[in-house]
């Protein structure tokens, strides 16, 4: 702005406010029914929400209205910005500045409005700080109050529940990321937990907030207590310096101290099933490769019918868990809810009815209140009794541990009822929402209200017949109040006892002394009116909010019910089984599926004439016995989708759900590995072959003898001897441990690398079968003990559509090279050919010889 311009007092509160807030926001400045934008926030607010640019007094400005604001704020939070909201604390009076002040500012960490956050989805916001290797972590969802923290001596070990949680917003101490750039070479993982940073929004607190003896104190002032006894750990825990910084963070962005945080989890990588950022990728286990829930593992498994539901699903596959007594205690209440198929409807159509508890009681503390809010608590309130009958019907031992934490609350349901009105408005100024009889004095009030209403009716229909003007009217605005307008071409039929208020370009507008006196009655009244139902509405969030953590409680309960009838319905749905788990070595599939592509194809073949068959496979596996399956056979044979099949029916049988198998016995695992496909990061200048060594090296150097690794055609991306190379050294090193190892699927198109099953006494050979007919070939999809003889890579050509005389050709080459013919004779003008030797394997006897003289 130019700096000799004359400010209005107005202009000069404005800028009070902008000069405080942190860069990257902009500035919603109430005006009426309007936030206003000014200046550079005009012109960047404008572009992102699409509306007019306009200019006053040699200034830009734009503006939205308030009532829509929720709508405009999620546009620009999901352009990377914040937005903050200064609001007017009093009521306009004519001549008066208005007093303002900020109420708080929205991140998208911070987002807790309906139309800011996916309903289905957590959103979360990370605290990190690293000291050497160590790496802090909190995070927490606002919305919610889900709160945890975390330390670990590694950063790979931190690493998979962060990329899993997906954070909106990331905290870091300032001035941190160059120190961290700068060790990246020294520590390792630094360059993942850099890259982990790409894309996300990352903002900055003094670093004296990370302190770990001041965020200790935050964290109990925030939940209250007096000790960290109760949630699992103590005071002196260095995760808590993180946890006070995202505490600090929201307070900030709030105006106020968050109030729906309750408690706080430790997070313990040892007690999880971790999933390193490259896994939850290669198995789009909770989006797809394009980046979507569509085709991910977290789809196929969503039988929810609430928003709690699939968020706490979400939570269960970023995090699965290694506590056996609770992976079982989730089995039993998915095999009781499968024996009762009428239960599963009649439950799952009473959850549909149910609100977000969570979220709105997270909205009710933090000061973002309207009476739609309450109306979801009270309909969700009377959907309880039926829940409970539903679950008696049930009636097994573990769907009663559930029942037990749901809490009724039928007193609180009756207030609700009485207190409000059946529709309810969406913001709280509107009024209108409080049941008529529930209050007498606000009756009383209304009743002055509708009283002067009719008032002004018969007074217009009064002025009307006096002037004979037939088009006059009563017309009321925020800046002049009560009005008589009357068009120009009726000026001279105006009474003499009017007075003029307004000219507009159509109109002229007067008020007369007997209305001036009407309109202070009536704004009495109605503010009045406002001011009883704002109080009695207060009061009713007071009284909601005693029952606080019962109702939270109840929604905890109700979304991990959810989760089980989902389970449950998709369970008999698709013939799933129970799996066994226990602390054993072994991995067991009899008849396995793949759960995304089996659903794919279904809803493929919906309603076409005809069944569809997902060929099952089975799977044997253990850390001391047959610890490899070495997989080969020919592109498009299905060796992919077996050894991904196989990792997910693992990663779904450990956080309790039924898998899609005939049977299935699972020990478990501490850490699944994928190394499937790849693609180049151009950006970072590394090559697919170089994306393929950093994800191998992430393996060999973290996998342990309880880890479950599927590997894709390791080598592929470089020259055939130096792939085979590593391949084949990559199996030995697996195979390394002379007792036992990591359970390994390893598919490759290098035949050579099956004879190792006559040295390495761990691994089996396992191939896809085909059938040929006429030079071509049949996909047979089945898993069967033994090598593969041959690739069938001109079979699979000619399925690709390649032309006749290219793989007339081709078969011509391969002939010649098979028969160790190095003088292939070229009939065309192709590009001469370098032949390829055949490879000689070496023994058991001189192992290390691998490509003999």
């Amino acid at each position: 702005m130019a700096q000799d311009v004359k400010l209005t007092p107005m202009m000069e509160q404005y800028m009070e406010v902008k000069k405080k807030l942190p860069p990257n926001t902009l500035l919603l400045f109430r005006l009426g029914d309007f936030y206003e934008m000014f200046y550079e926030d005009a012109e960047l607010g404008a572009g992102i929400l699409g509306i007019t640019l306009t200019r006053r007094n040699d200034y830009p400005m734009a503006g939205i209205p308030y009532h829509a604001a929720e709508g405009y704020i999620a546009k620009v939070l999901a352009a990377g910005k914040k937005v903050a909201i200064c609001e007017q604390v009093e009521a306009a009076q004519p001549g008066k500045l208005v007093k303002r002040s900020l109420a708080r500012i929205i991140t998208p960490g911070t987002a807790i409005e309906p139309s800011q956050v996916e309903a289905k989805e957590n959103r979360y916001i990370l605290a990190l700080d690293l000291d050497g290797a160590t790496i802090h972590g909190a995070w927490l969802d606002l919305s919610t109050g889900d709160f945890l923290v975390g330390s670990e001596t590694a950063i790979e070990n931190l690493l998979p529940v962060l990329s899993a949680i997906d954070p909106q917003e990331i905290v870091i101490p300032d001035e941190s990321l160059a120190r961290w750039r700068a060790a990246r070479d020294k520590i390792p993982a630094m360059e993942e937990l850099l890259d982990f940073f790409a894309d996300r929004l990352v903002s900055e607190l003094p670093s004296f907030h990370f302190e770990q003896r001041g965020g200790a104190k935050s964290v109990l002032d925030t939940l209250g207590v007096l000790n960290l006894d109760g949630f699992g750990f103590d005071l002196s825990h260095a995760g808590l310096g993180v946890a006070g910084a995202v505490i600090a963070y929201v307070s900030e962005n709030l105006c106020a101290r968050p109030e729906n945080l309750r408690s706080i989890r430790l997070y313990q990588s040892h007690r999880s099933l971790l999933l390193d950022p490259a896994t939850l990728r290669n198995l789009e286990i909770l989006q797809s490769a394009s980046g979507h829930r569509a085709g991910s593992l977290l789809q196929a498994m969503d039988g929810t019918v609430t928003p709690p539901g699939a968020r706490l699903l979400e939570n269960f596959l970023a995090a699965p868990t290694l506590d056996l007594p609770e992976i079982i205690r989730r089995q039993e209440c998915v095999g009781a809810l499968v024996a009762n198929p009428v239960a599963i409807a009649r439950l799952q159509e009473t959850l549909k009815s149910v609100r977000d508890l969570t979220r709105i009681l997270g909205r009710l503390q933090n000061r973002l209140r309207n009476p739609r809010e309450l109306g979801g608590i009270r309909d969700t309130l009377a959907q309880l009794p039926e829940i409970q009958a539903g679950l008696a019907e049930a009636d097994s031992p573990p769907l009663r541990t559930v029942s037990a934490r749901i809490t009724e609350l039928p007193e609180l349901h009756q207030l609700l009822q009485t207190a409000l009105l059946d529709e309810l408005p969406a913001q709280l100024l509107d009024g209108g929402y409080i049941r008529p009889g529930y209050d007498a004095e606000l009756d009383r009030i209304l009743a002055l209200t509708s009283n002067n209403k009719n008032w002004l009716a018969e007074l217009e229909r009064t002025e009307q017949e006096r002037s004979g003007i037939r088009n006059l009217k009563i017309r009321f605005n925020n800046a002049f109040g009560y009005f008589i307008e009357i068009t120009k071409s009726n000026i001279h039929l105006v009474p003499d006892d009017y007075i003029r208020r307004q000219t507009t370009v159509n109109s002229e507008r007067y008020y007369t002394e007997e209305l001036k006196e009407k309109e202070k009655e009536i704004f009495h009244a109605e503010e009045n009116a406002n001011a009883r139902e704002q109080e009695l509405f207060a009061q009713l969030v007071a009284q909601v909010l005693e029952h606080s953590a019962s109702l939270r409680e109840t929604a905890e309960a109700m979304a991990e019910l959810d989760v089980f009838l989902g389970w449950a319905a998709i369970a008999r749905a698709w013939d799933y089984c129970r799996p066994a788990l226990d602390q054993g070595s072994s991995l067991e599939i009899v008849e396995g599926r793949h759960p995304v592509v089996e659903t794919t194809l279904r809803q493929q073949h919906l309603g076409l004439a005809g069944s569809f068959s997902f060929v099952p496979n089975s799977t044997s596996l253990d850390a001391a016995d047959a610890q490899i399956m070495l997989i080969t056979g020919p592109n498009m044979a299905g060796k992919s989708t077996y050894i991904r099949q196989v990792a997910l029916i693992t990663l779904m049988g450990q956080i309790g759900s039924w898998t899609p198998a005939k049977s299935c016995r699972i020990g478990l695992v501490d850490r699944i590995f994928s190394r499937v496909g790849a693609s180049d990061e151009l950006s970072r200048g590394n090559s697919t072959f170089m994306v393929e060594m950093n994800e191998t090296a992430n393996i060999l150097n973290n996998t342990t003898d309880r880890s479950l690794i599927i590997l894709d055609e390791i080598g592929r991306g470089t020259s055939t001897y130096d792939g085979l190379s590593i391949a084949w050294a990559v199996v030995e090193h697996l195979h390394a441990d002379p007792e036992r190892g990591p359970r390994t699927l390893f598919a490759t198109h290098y035949h050579e690398l099956t004879q190792l099953s006559k040295s390495l006494p761990r691994l089996q050979n396992f191939s896809v079968s085909v059938k040929e007919w006429n030079d071509e070939i049949i996909f047979v999809r089945q898993v069967v003990p033994g090598a593969a003889d041959r690739s069938y890579g001109i079979q699979v050509a000619r399925l690709a559509g390649l032309p006749q005389a290219v793989l007339d050709r081709a078969k011509e080459i391969l002939e010649k090279l098979e028969s160790d013919d190095a003088t292939v004779t070229l009939s065309s003008p192709a590009p001469a050919a370098r032949p390829r030797k055949k490879i000689k394997v070496a023994t058991a006897e001189a192992q290390l010889d691998l490509f003999g003289a």
